[in-house]
């Protein structure tokens, strides 16, 4: 699970399985905050191999017992050789019995709602949507890229593009277009935020000039929504500048850019919506209205180990609701 390393949003069972692994593989990663959280408690019982074609990544953030440079794929193939020569192989059955203990947490439940929409609803929807389709996915960054990783079940590789180390709001409309131009006869989705969408919104003109049918899918919840949960979670619900009070009408913006603009609201319309959207051979902006104070989890606190997560609440009372408002309901 790549979040479990890069987005301090990965499942329970890979959390769990990096903190309490004997053996850690790290494949050009940088160490970074992002994969650590605190560093002297960071995976602390491993043995941490780290293949890096850069020297200075070695040992920067993280001591690491075997340091490996070079080329990835030559050092992998060498790995695999050596694997399969190996005439006695550990029982790791053991292991994934305790794996399998931490999957049956279900770390990505969410509570059903009939009445408004639920991000992650949204994207599993989608998701269903295009299942057997030639589709290409980008990102923004924020929740809707937690949830695009988590709820959208990629069946082939490189169908996934995403700013996983920069982090940069706006990329994936632009990126949409590069893929679409790359591939002309693919579906190509933009997952976007409300917030981020707006950073590069301007090449949606670039979408019609060139007629590149991107679409662009944007959970709407009028929120720079990873700011507002780090405000309310960690820092006492104290909000700061994360509401945005002066949203464009995004249907209207679509077409005042020539696109085509579709909006979901409720459950019940988001199904035909999709549908509309996928089917339209133009750029569409389509405004997914969703719950606009819904948390995205698993989530590691700034500063915290990998078995520290913070998870949604399983109990609907105010002892509970406080220990989260507070950032005291750790694991």
């Amino acid at each position: 699970n790549w979040l479990g390393m890069l987005g301090m949003h990965g499942t329970y069972e890979a959390n769990m399985a990096m903190h309490d692994c004997d053996v850690m593989l790290c494949v050009g990663a940088r160490f970074d905050d992002r994969i650590t959280g605190r560093t002297d408690a960071f995976s602390p019982g491993s043995k941490k191999i780290h293949i890096d074609i850069d020297p200075s990544s070695i040992n920067k953030n993280i001591r690491v017992d075997v340091p490996i440079i070079g080329d990835a794929a030559n050092v992998l193939g060498d790995l695999l050789q050596v694997f399969k020569a190996e005439a006695k192989r550990p029982d790791i059955r053991p292991w994934w019995q305790e794996i399998a203990k931490w999957r049956a947490r279900n770390s990505l439940s969410y509570k059903k709602n009939s009445d408004v929409i639920l991000p992650q609803f949204a994207i599993q929807r989608l998701f269903e949507a295009t299942r057997g389709r030639d589709v290409y996915v980008t990102t923004e960054v924020g929740q809707h890229q937690m949830w695009a990783a988590q709820f959208f079940g990629f069946e082939e590789p490189h169908r996934w593009m995403t700013s996983g180390g920069l982090g940069t709001m706006g990329y994936g409309l632009p990126a949409a277009l590069g893929v679409q131009v790359a591939h002309p006869d693919s579906l190509v989705i933009d997952i976007a935020g409300d917030a981020s969408v707006q950073m590069t919104m301007q090449e949606m003109s670039t979408a019609v000039q060139y007629e590149l049918p991107i679409k662009i899918f944007i959970l709407n919840n009028q929120y720079m929504g990873m700011v507002r949960q780090w405000q309310q979670l960690l820092h006492g619900n104290r909000l700061s500048h994360s509401y945005s009070e002066a949203l464009p009408d995004f249907v209207k913006l679509a077409e005042a850019f020539g696109c085509v603009g579709i909006q979901a609201v409720k459950p019940g319309d988001l199904d035909g919506a999709i549908k509309e959207m996928i089917s339209v051979k133009r750029p569409v902006l389509f405004d997914c209205r969703v719950a606009a104070l819904e948390n995205c989890f698993p989530m590691i606190p700034s500063g915290k180990a990998h078995n520290e997560m913070l998870l949604p609440a399983e109990a609907n009372d105010e002892a509970t609701a406080a220990a989260f408002a507070s950032g005291k309901a750790l694991v």
